[in-house]
């Protein structure tokens, strides 16, 4: 298999590595490699608990090592990540994102790989923000729609995804598909790890992150010139933050009006996206339409 070519059959050789964050329970990632078994992989997991180091699935030598030991196993087509949480910005400067883009391997991941969807798509090749091990293999209740969505991405050549919106216009907007992360993204804005598509359409979620610090990440990408020249914004979940008493009404609602008043870009609500157990699969880097009609959206990706 090629990440540059369509995927006409569904590939079998999954490699798994830590490049992030230490599982939180070992007996649930066996669990996620039994399942991907299941599935009809053969798995080759270059996660060793073993080398656990602090919070991380490993010394930050030996997760460089496994990224680039995976991208260069000749058996291995997709490599997926074992989780998200921190870590990958610490290996940025050692990761060989050239071998990466060589390998022809589909690298599958969301939230703190984001990096990683970054470094690939800086050299002109697509990734996917799909699934992880953790939780999406590991939790006693899978989701079939993120693993149907998954399956669906690795087998074909072309995918839709489709979810209501509160969004109240007509839209017919084309472009390069890219983002991820919303922290991640602004994380790189500045440095060589970063990389934008004018033209595109933005995808975006978070985690724990209040209304008022999604609003603060949103204005430095647009200051920095990666908002205003988009054809779309779409926003997935942002799970898991606490509003306050002293915000009087600031809330998500509040936060999305503002924007929508500083940028012309239409700004699309409701992906199934994020740290939410049904989370779509996105093709990074892939060809996009994103149509919205009487509040009912369609994103449809081609590659």
């Amino acid at each position: 298999m090629n990440s540059s070519s369509a995927l006409s059959t569904t590939p079998r050789h999954i490699a798994v590595v830590a490049p992030s964050g230490a599982p939180p329970d070992e007996a649930a990632v066996k669990l996620g490699l039994t399942r991907l078994q299941e599935q009809g992989f053969t798995v080759h997991s270059f996660y060793d608990p073993e080398q656990k180091y602090q919070r991380f699935g490993g010394r930050d030598a030996h997760r460089v090592a496994q990224i680039h030991a995976a991208a260069s196993d000749p058996d291995v087509e997709i490599v997926l990540a074992l989780r998200g949480s921190y870590g990958l910005s610490r290996l940025l400067p050692d990761i060989d994102f050239d071998l990466l883009a060589q390998s022809g391997k589909l690298f599958v991941g969301y939230s703190d790989f984001t990096l990683v969807h970054q470094g690939l798509l800086q050299r002109g090749c697509r990734s996917l923000a799909g699934p992880m091990l953790c939780d999406d293999y590991t939790r006693e209740q899978q989701s079939v729609y993120t693993i149907d969505q998954f399956m669906h991405c690795i087998s074909a050549d072309s995918h839709r995804v489709e979810f209501e919106t509160a969004y109240s216009g007509e839209l017919q907007v084309s472009g390069k598909l890219w983002g991820g992360n919303l922290a991640m993204l602004t994380h790189t804005a500045g440095t060589p790890y970063w990389h934008h598509e004018p033209e595109g359409i933005l995808f975006l979620e978070d985690i724990g992150e209040h209304p008022y610090r999604i609003e603060r990440m949103l204005l430095q990408l647009h200051y920095a010139g990666a908002l205003a020249n988009q054809k779309a914004i779409v926003l997935g979940h942002f799970s898991a933050y606490k509003l306050a008493p002293h915000d009087n009404g600031y809330d998500m609602e509040a936060m999305l009006d503002y924007l929508r008043s500083i940028i012309a870009v239409p700004v699309v609500t409701g992906l199934p996206f994020g740290h939410t157990p049904m989370r779509a699969s996105l093709m990074v880097g892939s060809q996009a339409e994103l149509r919205v009609t009487q509040q009912q959206a369609t994103l449809a990706m081609q590659w």
